[in-house]
Order: C-alpha cells, then structure tokens, then sequence
C-alpha cells in the first residue's frame, strides 16, 4: 500500500527522530498559521460555537437526569449510553469514513446531533420530557459520533495539508478547551434563569455555524485524499495495519493506559475537593477552571511547535504522571490547586502529541479506521477506568488513587519509551551538554561515537 503524503514524517524505522521529506515537512511557524487557510478558518469559527453547545448540553443534560430521578445511577446510566456506541461500533464507522467524502458526511452526522438537542429541547420546554427522552437522546448523539468524530478528526488533514497538520490538530484542542470555560458557565446562568430547556435549545442552534461553515468552503482548495473502495476484510485491515507499525500502536496503547487510569479527573478532583479539603463545590469547579487554563495553554504551545515526535510524547506522559504524584501528596489546597495548570499543560500536550503523530504516520486511506481506534481507546477509556480508580479511590483514599493514576501513566510512559527506542534502534545516552546533564535517546551508532566524550 502507497504510504501516502503523510506518512513520511515519522518512517518506521526510526520513529522518534527521522526528518521528515522536504514534501511535508511541518513548518515552526506562527501560533495561529493554520487559520490562514480559508477552509480551515471557516471550520475554525464554526467549531468554536458549537464546543460552547456541547459543553452546556453536557451540564444541563446530567442535571436534568438528576432533577428528574435523584439518582447518581441515572446519571452514569446517561453517561454510558452516549459512550457505548463508540465502544461497539467504533471501528465499523472509521471503515465507513474511510469510503466516504468527508464534508458531506459530516453535514449529516451535524445535523443528526442538532436535530436530536432540539428535539430534547422541545420535549423539556413543552414540560413533556421523561428520563427515558434523554437516554434515547444519548444514544442517538453517541451513534452519529461514531461517525462524527473519525471524520472530524481525518478532515483536518484535507483542510491544511500535512505542512500545518500539526498546528491545526493544536488549535482544536484549545478551541475545545475554551469553549469548557465558558459553556459550563453560560449553561449555570441558563439553568438558574429559565430552565435546561434552553440549553438544549442553544446547543441544536449552534450547530448552525458548522454547517454553514462546511457549505461556504470552496472544494477546489481541499487536499485531496484518496478514499478506499468498498471492499471486504476493511475492519481487519484496519486493525492489522495499525498492530504492524510501531510508531501507531505504542502512542494508542500509551494514551489507553493514561486516558483509563490518569485522565479520571471528575473521580479525583470531586474526591481531593469533598473528602481532602473539605471545601464543596466551589473548590471542585476551580480545580476544573484551572486545568482548562492549563489545557488551553498547552494546546496553544503545542501550535507553535513544528512538528510531533514520539520521543515528546514519551516525555510529556512522564511528567504528566509524576505531576500527578507530587499532586497527590501536596498538604494545602492552593498547592493543590495550582498544579492543575501544568497537569492541564502536559495532559494536553500528550493528547495532541499522540493526535498529530498518529495521523502524520498514517496513510490516508486508512486514515479513518486509524482515528476510529484511537477515539475508542481514548473515549472508551474513562468509562472502563472510572469504576476502578473509584473503587481504589473510595477504599484506600484521595491520595491513594491519584498516585495509583499517576504511577500507572509513568511506568507505561517508561515502558512504551523503551519500547519504542528498542524498535528505532536507539540507546540511552546520559552526558553534559553546555554544563548541564542531558539524558537523551541516539542511534546506537552515535553513542559509540559519543561514549569517550562522556
């Protein structure tokens, strides 16, 4: 199979450190470049209103699960729904993506998602709305996301190019990430003022945006990308191609372990602000406020870098997991409280890393079943995870289940590191460089090279 124009940013044999061809080399450019492009701005704008829908639908649909039933259960019930379709027909709609022109399904799965937020919105502002509404309703969003979200994610690429991949990934993070800043709170004003209902309502008008996005762009500047026949056996291929090439399936298992053990933010914060300082809803929503700063900042540093190796990725979950630890043994609740901005940074920076890096490797056929199985693992993760780390967290304490988390995102950061560095042929080389220590991976042709100088 042709390796495609975004595959050779990260060869197989040396995935952390080969240089990419002079074809797609990704640029250090300006923060913002990526929104030079009129298609992606277009997409850009759109996205920003709608992230701010989905966040007040998120908030006003579990307090309308709880207003309506007083169950916590009920809650998670909701929660489950949304996320069982990925988990069950996750991989089958990356296949489907793959065969499918990306900008026309996409304006299907978005009008699915607006239509099914209206819907709930008339049925709540009609005072006809049941329990059994919403869990329909979480259903029908997490089916059109199988869809949705692998189509979103590889259209990006046919939007910028492989030149601006990597800023373009960064900058719907922080679009995402600014939108949890200000849809919670516009969906509390909502919610106090004049009901769920008009969440609702917000959430399936937003959408407006990114549909009239997609139908203002101009065809004729997408990048074209080649879409696979209908065939037999795609589900499989998918899966091999991915379990055949070192530099996909290490950052989608790392990013497993860190997204089912790590990334269970809504157990640990709840659990450190009620049970460790005793300090009630207001602290649980500042430690939330200021990872989203840290998120933000991440993705937007994330947007000036020029490209996304594994060996960042490594790193970067490394830090995140200590972070994680230093956190869980901190005795004050502003200590506390000011680590979830570097939590935040690095948290992203290993979300985007293992984005960008996994669509760059990635041939562009295969593009939609690859980001299928990564939005399975990642999305699938916390649901699967967050019963365990509870479960600890209830039994052992806090403390205990954040370092657990973090600990896990460490080993597995340093066991996939050693993995990946194995299959590069690379070695550890610890030396001094310009006065300070410097601990590094170098073909191991290179160490030889460098061993009498250290």
């Amino acid at each position: 199979m042709s390796s495609g124009p975004g595959a050779a940013s990260v060869p197989a044999p040396d995935p952390h450190d080969s240089p990419p061809t002079s074809d797609t080399r990704p640029r250090k450019s300006s923060m913002f470049s990526s929104l030079k492009v009129r298609n992606y701005r277009l997409f850009f704008m759109g996205q920003v209103v709608s992230n701010i829908g989905t966040w007040m639908q998120r908030i006003a649909q579990d307090w309308l699960v709880l207003s309506l039933t007083g169950s916590s259960a009920a809650v998670g019930i909701t929660t489950a729904l949304q996320f069982l379709p990925m988990l069950l027909f996750g991989l089958y709609g990356g296949v489907l993506v793959d065969r499918l022109r990306k900008r026309p399904t996409l304006l299907v799965t978005q009008s699915a998602m607006a239509l099914t937020a209206l819907a709930l919105a008339v049925a709540v502002l009609t005072g006809h709305v049941q329990v059994w509404h919403v869990y329909v309703a979480a259903f029908a969003v997490g089916l059109a996301t199988v869809v949705d979200n692998p189509a979103r994610q590889s259209f990006v690429s046919e939007l910028v190019g492989p030149r601006q991949l990597q800023n373009a990934v960064s900058l719907n993070s922080a679009n995402f990430q600014s939108a949890r800043l200000v849809g919670p709170a516009v969906a509390g004003i909502l919610i106090t003022g004049v009901g769920t209902g008009y969440a609702f309502l917000f959430n399936g008008l937003s959408f407006i945006a990114p549909l009239t996005g997609l139908l203002l762009m101009r065809a004729r500047e997408l990048h074209v990308v080649e879409r696979a026949p209908r065939g037999k056996g795609q589900l499989r291929e998918g899966v091999r191609y991915v379990t055949g090439r070192p530099e996909l399936i290490w950052p989608i298992v790392l990013v497993g372990f860190v997204g089912t053990f790590a990334f269970n933010f809504p157990v640990y914060l709840s659990a450190f602000a009620d049970d460790v300082f005793h300090a009630g809803a207001g602290a649980y929503s500042m430690f939330n406020t200021l990872m989203a700063v840290g998120s933000v900042a991440g993705a937007l540093l994330a947007a000036r870098r020029g490209a996304a190796r594994l060996r960042l990725l490594i790193a970067a979950a490394l830090v995140f997991g200590a972070l994680e630890i230093v956190a869980a043994t901190t005795p004050t609740l502003w200590m506390f409280a000011l680590l979830m901005v570097p939590l935040g940074l690095f948290g992203m920076t290993v979300n985007v890393t293992t984005n960008t890096s996994i669509q760059m490797s990635t041939d562009p056929a295969m593009r939609g079943r690859v980001m299928a199985l990564y939005m399975m693992v990642f999305l699938g993760g916390s649901p699967v995870g967050a019963p365990i780390v509870g479960w600890i967290t209830d039994t052992y304490g806090a403390r205990v289940g954040l370092a657990a988390g973090g600990a896990v995102a460490a080993v597995a950061a340093a066991v996939i590191g050693l993995i990946l560095a194995r299959v590069g042929n690379l070695r550890l080389s610890v030396g001094w460089h310009r006065g300070h220590p410097r601990v590094r991976f170098v073909p191991r042709e290179q160490r030889k090279a460098l061993a009498p100088a250290a």
